[in-house]
């Protein structure tokens, strides 16, 4: 009986291929991968030459079961995606399955992961976080499952195209608020590797402006905890506090108003109407 590595393989930057999967990809007797071009550029930078087995989202259940045949007869195969860890947001997870089924032995060889390192670069809370993949591409069934979101409390990472990226910021717009903080991740470890944070109003329009292009994480803060309850005055007051504290005006109204789930708008108006 063959063993079945689970390979995490770099998310962009080549140099972040770890030891132990070179040594992995090495040993093992073929390499099931989504793209067998983009998995041949990793192999040729490090100098590895192996059997290529093509294994994607539109592999038959055919292809799986020859697979687990091949594992059956004592072949080891690494399986890797074209980036990150397979089985996340990869058809990865149908092999593993049937895998374990099968009684086949499993190892991981962990690798990147463009949804931790979204997560680390965004600046949200770490402490409790939630993995949703990709929304679906539709405006309806996007929009219901973003309303199920509406009141989730940790921090949401998701995926998305960069054709649909504003679609889906004009929905996050619409149902969890034009004040709720995200940050697009785009092209981790890459040469044009982006993040831009802000609301998702100021989001959708510097993206409007600003076509994206490659890969995008997508971090979404959860919905605050139920501030207390302050009227329009007291409010405009701690704004004044913070200005004399010498905070940028701009900083103390986005501060404020996302605190007390109000527009900036609203309390930016009554704030000048105050000083007149």
């Amino acid at each position: 009986m063959g063993k079945l590595y689970i390979c995490g393989t770099p998310i962009g930057n080549l140099e972040d291929a770890s030891i132990r999967l070179l040594k992995t990809l090495r040993r093992v007797d073929m390499i099931a991968c989504e793209d067998t071009r983009h998995t041949l550029r990793l192999l040729t930078r490090y100098h590895i030459k192996k059997p290529l087995l093509s294994y994607h989202e539109h592999s038959k259940p055919e292809k799986e079961e020859h697979i687990i045949k091949l594992l059956e007869a004592g072949r080891n195969i690494a399986l890797v995606s074209d980036a990150g860890m397979p089985s996340i947001s990869d058809p990865g997870e149908r092999l593993v399955k049937k895998a374990i089924a099968a009684g086949i032995d499993l190892e991981v060889i962990p690798g990147p992961s463009a949804l931790v390192s979204a997560l680390a670069l965004s600046g949200m809370d770490t402490g409790a976080f939630i993995f949703e993949g990709f929304l679906p591409a539709r405006s309806s069934p996007r929009r219901a499952r973003l309303e199920a979101l509406k009141d989730e409390s940790r921090t949401i990472i998701l995926y998305e195209a960069p054709h649909r990226l504003l679609s889906c910021l004009n929905d996050i717009k619409t149902i969890l608020g034009e004040e709720r903080l995200l940050a697009v991740v785009r092209e981790l470890t890459k040469i044009h590797e982006e993040v831009k944070r802000g609301s998702a109003a100021e989001l959708w329009t510097y993206y409007s402006l600003n076509p994206p292009r490659g890969e995008i994480s997508l971090v979404i803060a959860g919905k605050p905890a139920a501030a207390e309850t302050k009227t329009l005055p007291a409010i405009a007051l701690e704004v004044e506090e913070l200005l004399q504290k010498g905070m940028d005006k701009k900083e103390a109204f986005k501060l404020k108003a996302r605190e007390y789930g109000i527009k900036k708008s609203t309390l930016y108006k009554y704030f000048l109407e105050l000083k007149e």
